[in-house]
């Protein structure tokens, strides 16, 4: 709501919220080892850095469009009852994936899926998620919300990295590497099963509609947010997870187990920046929280991809996963804070829609790159996109403020 929430909408979104963090934990989990191990088994089965690059781009882009379908549709019907197909769509790629080793049956799979690549916050289930918790918030409450359910998924993910060391255990009890690869998928379906689960304790719940068009008077506001998240998510595909991870084994031959330890120590650093985040913006505000957060990470970035050794490239990446993700709750609160309630199942949809297209344009490319004498080309592209990104967000939205800024 634009308004403060009553107090019985206060009261019915917190038993809802709980299942709500619960799931969003298990999903987080299971993406922190799928992401890491998505690549590895490509190259188990003999593809290379091209290959991951278009299965990448295929997930990003069923992601857009599944996306979009739920965002315009979510209007019109029960939250809970679209979060449950999202968890059947999890439960189904988990099973479809260790069934296929030719690149384009995996890649379709990838397409109609819900394993995410890169390390943003894309899904199906992320509009529906972000409309319920939207539900009942109270302005001043409203980024302090997002930031918690942001750092529940950043701590899982973390904790589903260091899962991804699981094969090597599996392999060690006799396991071939390629079945324990394929093992892993299976939990991660078992995770989308429980997931279902949690999401039936949800209570019914549907979008404030109060038109037949999903976006009314804040229409030209979300499209021009839309374009600008798109060209952070084109840049941020040049660096999708999975690449990122391929990166570093091939460029200083980092094992499997050492990438997900260190992407859960990433994962943890990015999740406790939300909490930062949310006290920023009560600050600064929440574009500039937004912005002048996000230029130094871009920075790292780009002299990562000239950093000399393993614990140089270790440390700058570090150093941005600290700064990289505090946009993240910021983005979301300042998305729902700006349209009316009625708007917010679509905004949320619009505005993740282009970030999935976009981002869904540069990983083939950045497979390519990868394969070139400089390597690193791609994590310099990133930054020098996103940099651009945040300039054009602050020009364009500097004045735009939520209810809270400007009270």
């Amino acid at each position: 709501m634009t308004g403060i929430a009553t107090e019985a909408d206060a009261i019915a979104a917190k038993p809802g919220t709980f299942w709500l963090y619960s799931a969003r934990a298990l999903r987080g989990f299971g993406d922190g080892f799928a992401i890491i191990i998505l690549p590895a088994y490509l190259t188990a089965l003999g593809h290379d850095a091209a290959a991951v690059g278009i299965v990448a781009t295929a997930s990003l882009l069923g992601t857009a469009l599944f996306t979009l379908a739920v965002g315009l549709i979510a209007p019109r019907h029960d939250l809970r009852t679209l979060m449950l197909f999202g968890a059947g769509l999890m439960i189904a790629t988990g099973i479809a994936f260790p069934q296929f080793e030719h690149l384009l049956l995996i890649a379709l799979v990838a397409f109609i899926g819900t394993i995410n690549p890169s390390a943003g916050d894309l899904g199906v289930l992320v509009p529906l998620e972000h409309a319920m918790l939207a539900r009942g918030a109270a302005d001043e409450d409203r980024t302090r919300i997002f930031a918690r359910y942001s750092l529940i998924g950043a701590l899982s993910t973390a904790i589903g990295s260091l899962a991804s060391s699981l094969p090597d255990m599996l392999v060690s009890a006799g396991l071939t590497w390629l079945g324990a690869l394929r093992l892993m998928f299976y939990a991660y379906a078992g995770l989308g099963l429980v997931s279902a689960v949690l999401y039936r304790r949800l209570p019914h719940a549907r979008a404030e509609a109060q038109s037949s068009a999903p976006l009314g008077p804040s229409r030209r506001t979300v499209y021009r947010l839309a374009a600008l998240f798109s060209i952070d998510a084109l840049a941020g595909g040049f660096v999708a997870q999975s690449l990122l991870v391929l990166w570093l084994i091939e460029r200083f031959d980092l094992s499997l187990s050492a990438a997900g330890l260190f992407f859960f120590w990433a994962s943890t650093l990015s999740a406790f920046s939300y909490l930062v985040a949310a006290w920023l913006a009560k600050r600064i505000g929440l574009v500039n929280t937004m912005v002048f957060t996000h230029i130094p990470s871009s920075v790292f970035l780009i002299v990562a991809a000239f950093a000399p050794n393993l614990h140089v490239a270790l440390a700058l990446l570090s150093l941005r996963a600290a700064l990289s993700q505090m946009d993240v709750p910021t983005r979301t609160s300042y998305v729902m804070a700006v349209v009316t309630p009625a708007e917010r199942p679509a905004a949320a949809s619009v505005t993740a829609v282009p970030r999935s297209l976009a981002s869904a344009v540069s990983p083939a490319i950045a497979g390519v790159l990868l394969m070139t004498s400089l390597s690193g080309l791609p994590l310099i592209l990133c930054g020098t996109l996103k940099i651009a990104y945040d300039l054009a967000l602050l020009v364009s939205f500097r004045h735009v403020k939520p209810p809270e800024e400007a009270a």
